[in-house]
């Protein structure tokens, strides 16, 4: 139908056909418009729906990734945010963005920023910091990762703005700086660390080591090593008899390595560490070596040290031990004090304190140099800058006793580093000891002295003693033959008997005097009745007092008296008391006696002689004194009886005043075994 009416159309007359042909161009021009329309639209729509979903995605890609995206207007000079929390909803301006941007990189940032901006580049990649506090308080800055390019309209060459994209990499790059630090101190602690470490693959090869390690094992270089990197860990010594490569276990060892092709023969103590995983494979062999050849040289000087450390704190404690073993038999102290504490410390050995005190008191045993000393302590400086040795007369200072000691003080100064005197130190020794035998030597010399002089008068008596008796045996013996009568001969042979017993008494003193300075004084004990003894010598002792005005008593107050003693040395004894009695004793009496007395017998001999007086009393028994040198005799007896005395234990002396006579007297200890007094 259409095409018949086409064809009519267009067979018809061409007045009628021009507004057809305007109106069917119209509706087919309409048609087409509306359908182009259509078509846009959908297209308008297609486009509309695919950017919405590309801006949607985009918008889930920036959540995504964290990013921000700014917009700077060059023109304005202003940044805005189009997405994230970069910056505040408003915006900044160029000069309040610049402020944010970290000192040390907006020089970095404003750079890259103009090459965009100049043309130069279409696009810039960088990192800067940025300061996400808003509020004026302290800055929290953030790592961010900067994509920037440049918006272009047609026809103009520089950009009208630049759209940068920015992702916070804070938290990465912290975690990165954290990771680094880490490594970083891992790395530090093996390269660092005092043993060698190093670490292997599973089936031995060497992988790294660290600086002890390559020193210990002389690698070639600080990165890898000829011998070690092709050599085996499994067929080195010790591992490749004590390893087992297919089951590798912990193992240490301590032994000396050798290993010629790197000159290494040391001692090192090993110590092998298999590192598995979770699933328990093994992916890491750990090697820790530590040198121990300086050690072991160490531990063996050391152990050499100890042994003589040992010898010498033993050569010490004997050294310390004589030293005081020395200082208490010379009864000697070591001291030293301290100015600034004002105390003196004694110490009787190389350690220890016996005793400590302070100045005043030690001044007070000092006597008749109190006060000096006082002033000398107070002004040390003075007098004991030098070192000096005194004696002086003190207080017993360890000794509990009154008597007072002479003491031999040593003395040394202390000076500090500063050449200032702080204290001193030296030895105190009791002396009394050698002033009293020096004072008893200087008796002793005297006495010595005076033996001598004594021995000179007595061999000057002797011979005039000895001359005496010896003249009137001679010269009575020669008037002798002249006598006629008996009376005259009788009386002649008396002078001659008594000048021989005389003499006699005088050889057996010398004789006596002599055995004894020989061969010492010798007893000799037997049991005696001593009552009939004592009578029987009484009988001998009577005969030797002829004075007519002097009566001989005797005093036995037993008749029976059981003992053991030497009877011949106690008749000496009483001999020489009576001869002495006899010379001294012109009128009165002389007694002898005797008694039990303190478990020993009691001898006398009692005169109404001359006396003696009690400054010579002790004198008396001492060799070749005699109190009147017109009185004959040696001066030996009664020395004799003293020696008897002292012989048997026993205690001898005299009572005397002048003109009233003397009582010598003699104590012999014994035992009494039978005893019977006169009368019973």
């Amino acid at each position: 139908m259409n095409t018949i009416y086409m064809t009519t159309l267009l067979q018809a007359e061409p007045s009628l056909l021009i507004p057809v042909t305007i109106s069917i161009l119209t509706g087919v021009l309409l048609a087409g418009v509306i359908l182009i329309n259509r078509i846009i639209l959908r297209r308008i729509r297609r486009m509309s729906q695919m950017t919405s979903d590309k801006h949607a995605i985009m918008q889930q890609a920036l959540k995504i990734s964290s990013s921000n995206v700014v917009y700077y207007d060059i023109s304005k000079r202003y940044v805005t945010q189009l997405y994230g929390h970069m910056m505040p909803d408003e915006g900044l301006t160029a000069e309040e963005w610049q402020q944010h941007v970290h000192p040390d990189d907006v020089e970095k940032a404003l750079h890259y920023i103009r090459e965009i901006i100049n043309g130069e580049e279409k696009s810039q990649e960088f990192h800067y910091r940025w300061n996400f506090e808003y509020n004026g308080g302290e800055p929290r800055w953030g790592y961010m990762h900067n994509v920037s390019v440049g918006e272009y309209l047609p026809g103009i060459k520089r950009p009208v703005g630049v759209i940068s994209t920015l992702v916070d990499e804070t938290t990465i790059l912290e975690q990165q700086e954290k990771e680094m630090e880490l490594t970083e101190k891992y790395k530090l602690i093996f390269e660092q660390s005092i043993i060698g470490l190093s670490f292997y693959s599973p089936d031995g090869w060497l992988l790294d080591a660290n600086k002890v390690m390559r020193d210990i094992c002389h690698f070639d270089s600080e990165d890898s090593d000829g011998f070690f990197s092709n050599t085996n860990l499994f067929d080195t010594n010790p591992f490749r008899d004590c390893i087992d490569k297919y089951n590798v276990e912990e193992f240490w060892a301590c032994s000396r390595s050798d290993i010629p092709e790197r000159d290494i023969h040391v001692y090192l103590e090993i110590r092998l560490h298999p590192i598995r995983n979770e699933e328990g494979k093994l992916i890491y062999i750990a090697l820790a070596v530590r040198d121990v050849t300086e050690e072991r040289e160490m531990y063996l000087q050391s152990k050499l040290n100890d042994i003589q450390i040992q010898k010498a704190n033993e050569e010490i404690q004997r050294y310390e031990m004589e030293l005081q073993y020395m200082m208490e038999g010379c009864d000697m102290r070591a001291w030293r004090m301290t100015y600034e504490e004002g105390t003196v410390q004694f110490l009787k050995g190389l350690s220890g304190i016996e005793r400590e005190i302070p100045f005043e008191e030690y001044v007070k045993h000092f006597i008749d140099d109190e006060e000096e000393l006082r002033e000398k302590f107070s002004h040390p400086e003075k007098y004991f800058t030098q070192p000096m040795t005194v004696l002086r007369k003190m207080r017993p200072i360890f000794h509990e006793t009154e008597d007072v000691q002479w003491n031999q003080i040593n003395s040394v100064p202390i000076y500090d580093e500063k050449g200032d005197l702080v204290g001193g130190f030296g030895l105190i020794r009791n002396m009394t000891k050698f002033i009293q035998a020096q004072e008893r030597l200087k008796m002793e010399t005297q006495r010595a002295n005076e033996s001598g002089r004594l021995k000179s008068v007595f061999l000057a008596n002797m011979t005039h003693e000895i001359r005496t008796p010896l003249n009137a045996i001679v010269g009575f013996s020669d008037l002798l033959q002249m006598m006629t009568t008996t009376e005259e001969k009788r009386e002649l042979i008396h002078v001659i008997h008594n000048n021989c017993d005389m003499l006699l008494r005088l050889i057996n003193d010398i004789m006596a005097i002599s055995a004894m300075d020989a061969n010492g004084l010798t007893m000799n004990p037997i049991d005696t009745d001593f009552a009939k003894a004592f009578n029987e010598m009484c009988q001998t002792l009577a005969q030797r007092v002829e004075n007519p005005n002097v009566q001989f008593i005797k005093e036995n107050p037993y008749q029976t008296l059981q003992t053991h003693l030497d009877v011949g040395r106690m008749t000496q004894v009483m001999t020489n008391f009576v001869t002495n009695a006899v010379k001294y004793t012109q009128n009165g009496h002389i007694k002898v006696g005797y008694r039990l007395q303190d478990s020993g017998i009691y001898m006398y001999c009692e005169d109404t002689g001359t006396g003696i007086p009690k400054e010579q009393c002790a004198k008396v028994f001492e060799r070749f004194v005699k109190l009147n040198d017109y009185v004959q005799g040696t001066g030996l007896g009664l020395s004799i009886c003293k020696a008897i005395a002292e012989r048997c234990n026993g205690k001898i002396g005299v009572d005397s005043e002048v003109g009233q006579g003397s009582t010598f007297w003699i104590w012999i200890p014994c035992v009494i075994d039978q005893i019977e007094a006169i009368g019973e």
